[in-house]
């Protein structure tokens, strides 16, 4: 006997461990602002061929079925899932949330462009459209001092009454960036994604327009975690790694009795 047993169920711990993961992270921001939960996906390791299904089993017959022993799971990847969270008002001016599909697009310190969901922006001391952590929204829009009744429209266009003028000045336009496989960005903290190879190239354009969503003023668009789905993916993942445990401890005890007795 073997220990091949054993180590397809150390497969399956180290996949609902992982996956156990997956799931922590999406609990943890069910608060963040434009997080998209993700899923994980499973795929079997490779197979060992015992008997080849249609090979002779004797000189005139052939195996209706083969032979084919697994060797475990490991975890293929993560699926983010772009569904639409809650849009909330906030009552902020310079709070917005895309309606539909899209990203913002913002400068990031290395000069790299980054994209966001999350729309919770505010003004540089230089008066810049800028996100919490200071990096630039672009294309760049520059907020004079003392502006006020800061309209943000569908479009992306931003205005504002400034010193001196009676009616609203336009300061300019947020645009959105659309692509092909959104599922591609790779995520790098601070809820910035990183364009890919697998996402194609960023599709830039006016908000409502070609598919991209459309710019809601004085709201926040919320995480798309569905707490109770999360705790019943837990208890399941939970169960699983528990039933793998068994499988190690009785097939320890299998070991055993062979050394024992044989």
């Amino acid at each position: 006997m073997t220990s091949a047993a054993m180590h397809i169920a150390r497969t399956g711990l180290d996949a609902q461990n992982e996956r156990m993961r997956v799931i922590s992270n999406n609990l943890a921001n069910v608060n963040t602002t434009g997080f998209k939960r993700d899923r994980a996906n499973f795929e079997t390791l490779a197979y060992q061929t015992i008997t080849q299904s249609g090979a002779p089993s004797t000189a005139e017959t052939k195996y209706a079925i083969g032979l084919n022993l697994g060797t475990g799971v490991r975890l293929a990847g993560t699926s983010r899932i772009e569904t639409q969270g809650s849009l909330q008002q906030t009552g902020n001016a310079l709070d917005m949330a895309l309606d539909g599909d899209g990203y913002f697009q913002v400068q990031l310190p290395n000069s790299q462009l980054g994209y966001t969901r999350a729309g919770n922006f505010g003004r540089s001391p230089e008066g810049l459209l800028v996100t919490a952590e200071g990096y630039q929204v672009m294309p760049g829009i520059t907020i004079p001092e003392g502006a006020t009744a800061i309209a943000v429209g569908n479009d992306g266009t931003v205005s504002a009454v400034v010193p001196g003028q009676a009616e609203p000045a336009q300061l300019g336009q947020i645009q959105v960036a659309s692509f092909p496989n959104p599922a591609g960005l790779t995520p790098t903290g601070d809820n910035y994604l990183l364009e890919t190879a697998g996402s194609g190239p960023a599709n830039i354009g006016i908000a409502g327009q070609d598919g991209r969503g459309r710019i809601r003023q004085n709201m926040l668009e919320g995480s798309n975690v569905n707490v109770v789905e999360e705790l019943v993916d837990m208890i399941e993942t939970q169960r699983a790694y528990e039933v793998n445990s068994k499988m190690i401890s009785a097939t320890d005890q299998m070991l055993q009795y062979v050394n024992q007795t044989l």
